[in-house]
């Protein structure tokens, strides 16, 4: 086992109606001005946004408010916010919305301190080193972003679609209430559960054999994804299970399932962001539940060990082509699709997603991979 510091600072506030909360946690941090980032209006469809308004107003919270977060964020939004921010003098930012609008929040969080070209801090030239204070109030768990510092944007200019890690984003305060989800679509919640299963591989086949709790912790993780998503599709409102995913989502990428570990290889990862970089009409769980399988195949002589076991464990099965093949069968059993053919896309666009995907190099710490290795792997997507 590797030597570890784990330090997480956001606050969890977890339960049915604990949404009407929000405005109670900004006053007693001491803020009175937020900015209030959504989505694309499906807040509104539902009593989402009226009980986080009726919240802030109960508590005197003044607000401005940005919508129009894309499910693949952008850039030109970043830095919309980022001037919203300085104008109106805004104290803190609040997100209403999943991945896409928590990550575009730290963004434009970290983005009010910083002079320059701000692009610079994705492309690992600069750091953030201060942000505005982030709130959140969580409508779709999938990348555990209300409880990390990581997040990732896309520019639509130059279609790359990177990320910045910086504990000044890391969230104050998560609301956590299961019954903001029970009208979710049953592809995001499918996409939300392959995006989950994708963050426990990415530190679960990071070639460090002595972590045999946290083995056994990403293993359940991985059966309660496996197990409580088919249910979610039959019955979306089913309290219980909404409840299991969400804190499935939450401890895969919230830094305990990665203690001990190496820092894990996150190459598939960076793959599917050149791909949905490319075409962001491609939720990212979606592009993940291809992407993978193929990775796990070609990485089988690094990995081949813990494939076995993830046969054994998650499927009761000790060939490991069994296991990825498994794999496959229940990302398609959920209804996500099982090759790049289904989003029409042609093999003549490798070149283009390699050539993307190397501008993040290195890529991997298990396998340093090569613009070759990375095309292998995205023709085995096909």
């Amino acid at each position: 086992m590797k030597n570890f510091v784990f330090h997480n600072p956001t606050k969890i506030v977890f339960g049915k109606d604990k949404v009407l909360e929000i405005g109670k946690e900004i006053k007693f941090a001491g803020y009175k001005k937020v900015l209030l980032v959504y989505g694309q209006g499906s807040i509104k469809k539902i009593d989402t946004y009226d009980k986080v308004i009726t919240s802030l107003q109960k508590e005197n919270i003044q607000y401005v408010e940005l919508s129009g977060i894309k499910p693949n964020p952008v850039f030109s939004k970043v830095l919309e916010g980022i001037e919203i921010c300085k104008r109106e003098n805004i104290e803190a930012i609040l997100a209403v919305g999943g991945g896409s609008v928590v990550d575009s929040v730290k963004a434009i969080a970290g983005g009010v301190f910083f002079d320059g070209d701000f692009w610079q801090v994705f492309q690992r030239k600069a750091r953030v080193k201060k942000a505005l204070p982030i709130f959140v109030v969580l409508t779709l768990s999938a990348t555990g972003s209300e409880m990390n510092p990581s997040t990732v944007i896309t520019n639509e200019t130059t279609r790359e679609k990177f990320y910045f890690t910086s504990t000044a984003v890391y969230p104050k305060v998560s609301i956590l209430d299961p019954v903001l989800q029970f009208t979710l679509p049953n592809y995001q919640t499918s996409a939300a559960a392959s995006d989950i299963i994708a963050h426990i591989f990415e530190l679960y086949f990071c070639g460090e054999d002595e972590t045999e709790l946290q083995d056994e912790f990403s293993e359940g993780i991985l059966r309660t994804v496996i197990s409580f998503t088919p249910m979610l599709l039959e019955k979306p409102d089913d309290y219980h299970a909404r409840a299991q995913i969400m804190l499935s989502a939450l401890f895969a990428l919230n830094g305990i399932n990665g203690i001990g570990r190496e820092s894990g290889d996150w190459s598939a990862h960076m793959l599917e962001h050149s791909l949905s970089g490319i075409h962001p009409e491609i939720a990212h769980g979606a592009g993940l539940a291809i992407i993978f399988p193929a990775w796990l195949k070609y990485m089988m002589p690094y990995i081949e060990k813990k494939v076995i076991r993830f046969s054994q464990k998650i499927w009761e099965m000790d060939s490991p082509d069994a296991g990825i093949r498994n794999l496959k069968e229940w990302f398609n059993s959920i209804g996500l699709e099982s090759s790049f053919k289904n989003f029409g896309i042609e093999k003549k666009e490798i070149p283009i997603f390699t050539e993307m995907a190397m501008r993040m190099s290195p890529l991997g710490s298990l396998k340093p991979l090569t613009a070759k290795d990375v095309e292998t792997i995205f023709s085995n997507c096909f």
